[in-house]
């Protein structure tokens, strides 16, 4: 958690990496108490505008929330929360959760649709919010390192390349 602007609005980290594994046996029962304690935190730190930011990266697949456990926390989520929400950034977004906003999108009203936005990297999220009170697991920040690294060995292997150059020139 962090704040930002003149009125210490609240910035909420939500670590998907840290989520915990859905084949435990008790999975929907801690997934339910995780979303109540969320809800609830909310409810005690929000009463003016605030922003959430969800760290996919570094999250494989088996600790990604379910569609149907989004949805519900969705619906449960007050309407005084719903409204106040001014951001929800995703970083590292992958295609799975690309996907699922893409097909979910005509079910979520289009304000809250409208608040969602895409970060590729820390970088990008460090040009959005101020970051000196925000906190990001170190699973995160290397994974971003590891990430911008392959990006930046593609692009100069491209640049490199006789028919990438050809192209680029045509």
């Amino acid at each position: 958690t962090g704040y930002y602007g003149d009125g210490l609005n609240a910035i909420i980290v939500f670590a998907a990496c840290f989520l915990p594994d859905s084949s435990q046996t008790d999975y929907n029962y801690i997934m339910e108490n995780l979303f109540l304690y969320v809800i609830s935190t909310l409810e005690l730190m929000v009463a003016e505008d605030y922003m959430i930011v969800y760290l996919n990266g570094a999250t494989p697949r088996r600790r990604m929330p379910g569609l149907g456990w989004m949805k519900k926390c969705y619906q449960m989520i007050d309407r005084r929360l719903r409204k106040n929400l001014k951001s929800f950034i995703i970083v590292h977004p992958s295609w799975f959760i690309r996907t699922i906003l893409a097909v979910t999108r005509p079910f979520i009203s289009s304000k809250f649709s409208s608040k969602i936005q895409y970060v590729n990297t820390l970088a990008e999220l460090r040009e959005m919010i101020p970051m000196e009170y925000v906190h990001i697991p170190d699973s995160i920040v290397k994974y971003d390192e590891e990430k911008c690294i392959k990006r930046r060995m593609r692009t100069s292997c491209l640049s490199n390349d006789p028919e990438m150059t050809a192209v680029e020139q045509a």
